[in-house]
């Protein structure tokens, strides 16, 4: 065979291969936004490598020319170093993972998040300012006991905020086994055609607002707010993200599409358990920031909102920001 015809028979591999390998060099980002990335995967890689290794040994026992040889040897290299490199640390997978691939996943279940935004937040808004009018209606959420309790943790003159009792160790524990089983309710609850996950977001938010409202009222705003104000920025987004992926899991349920129930509901789940992986990770930054920042009553207000901006806008930036330029979450 002729080198002509021997490169145009297998010009395309090449310069797939080519395009490939610029998508994971050093120029991937911008490789990403100017080239098709469907080209080749991951699965075929192995195959197409095997094919090149065969195409150099023709091309160099056959006395192609030298530009040729120094073509498909350089490829050849380059696939040998993606084909046998050492895996990336776990701790990297993981922060790749919670940096990029989990705010996109959150932006592709968009309409889902802003459901689920709508079905927290305007329950809680709704109880506070009600409450501001009828105080009596915070009896119709909380017994007499609920109410005493949350009145003692933030008593203005109380040492500590937001508790009566505990080292910040302990309470660190208790916040984390709360809080993640809340964010799990919420989203499992999506199993039942999605109304479990409604009712749990409107819950907690008639809850929380009811509580906020009540304390307001009564003159213990100020160390409610100190302390909820810095943890509530993973914590609060938390149990809405949990809230999207419980009503994506239902909405898969209730509207599988053109794919069988049962094909649509995995899907669902495997979306459903990323977002949860990443939920998790929210929920346990919360309960550290509650724990250990949020309880210290020593801190004078301006401290404690300047650190809660800070704390909301990187969590907003991080889920409007986070992974863009680096293509879409599977």
């Amino acid at each position: 065979m002729r080198q002509e015809q021997f490169v145009a028979r297998y010009q395309a591999e090449w310069q797939a291969l080519e395009r490939w390998f610029a998508l994971r060099g050093d120029r991937a980002r911008h490789a990403r936004n100017t080239l098709d990335p469907t080209t080749l995967n991951d699965e075929d890689f192995p195959q197409r490598y095997r094919r090149l290794c065969q195409q150099l040994a023709l091309a160099r026992r056959r006395g192609y020319s030298p530009q040729l040889v120094a073509r498909l040897q350089l490829l050849m290299q380059q696939g040998h170093g993606v084909l046998y490199r050492t895996p990336p640390p776990r701790w990297r997978r993981a922060l790749e993972f919670l940096l990029a691939d989990f705010p996109q996943l959150v932006r592709s279940q968009a309409r889902s998040m802003w459901v689920a935004t709508a079905l927290f937040v305007l329950p809680l808004v709704g109880s506070f300012a009600l409450l501001q009018w009828h105080p009596e209606l915070v009896h119709l959420l909380m017994d007499n006991a609920q109410i005493a309790s949350m009145e003692r943790m933030y008593d203005p003159s109380s040492p500590h905020l937001g508790r009566d009792s505990g080292t910040d160790w302990m309470m660190f524990g208790y916040y984390i086994m709360n809080n993640i089983s809340i964010g799990l309710r919420t989203f499992a609850s999506g199993l039942l055609a999605g109304l479990g996950t409604v009712l749990v977001l409107l819950f907690n938010g008639l809850t929380i607002g009811a509580a906020a409202g009540h304390l307001q009222h009564i003159g213990h705003g100020d160390p409610f707010w100190r302390f909820v104000v810095g943890h509530g920025a993973f914590e609060l987004t938390a149990i809405v993200i949990a809230g999207g992926a419980g009503l994506q899991l239902g909405m898969k349920l209730l509207a599988p599409g053109r794919r069988r129930r049962i094909d649509a509901l995995v899907d669902g789940g495997r979306i459903g358990a990323r977002l949860c992986l990443g939920v998790a990770a929210m929920l346990l930054v919360a309960a550290f920031i509650e724990a250990f920042w949020s309880s210290i009553a020593e801190v004078p207000a301006w401290g404690k909102y300047s650190v809660a901006a800070v704390l909301w806008m990187g969590v907003l930036v991080w889920l409007w920001r986070g992974g863009r330029g680096a293509g879409d979450a599977d």
